[in-house]
């Protein structure tokens, strides 16, 4: 007896990318934008949390927060997991982490990212810049 056997279907990737407006009542929407998206992932609070620094950061570090300023965030999703990407307008400063015992009121943003992303970069520069967090398909342990 001969059996066939079919090919597993491919790996099904997903895309989106949305521009929010560079203004603090715009960071519930981003939340909303990728809640909607990601609604049955794993680490959705993760993801939020993460997108909510990361938007907070383009707007009050980078020329995306001043009049007129837009940043844009891309989320993409396959069988590894997720990437979320916010992207600025720029600005003087480069990302970087602070050390824990240096902080004040704020400064607590990149270091909520390196928590919860499984892994975090970024690229650009003063013209314009990318952060981008990695989440797995897996729980978290």
């Amino acid at each position: 007896m001969l059996l066939a056997v079919a090919p597993a279907e491919p790996a099904l990737s997903m895309y989106w990318r949305r521009e929010f407006q560079g203004r603090p009542d715009q960071i519930r929407l981003v939340r909303a934008f990728a809640g909607h998206l990601l609604v049955d992932f794993p680490s959705l609070d993760d993801v939020l949390l993460v997108l909510d620094e990361l938007a907070v950061n383009a707007i009050r570090h980078t020329r995306s927060g001043q009049a007129g300023g837009r940043f844009t965030v891309d989320i993409s999703m396959d069988v590894a997991g997720v990437i979320v990407y916010v992207a600025d307008q720029g600005g003087p400063w480069e990302p970087h982490l602070r050390s824990i015992f240096a902080l004040e009121e704020g400064g607590r943003g990149l270091l909520t990212v390196d928590a919860l992303a499984a892994t975090w970069s970024w690229t650009g520069g003063i013209e314009g810049r990318t952060v981008r967090a990695t989440f797995p398909s897996g729980v978290r342990s």
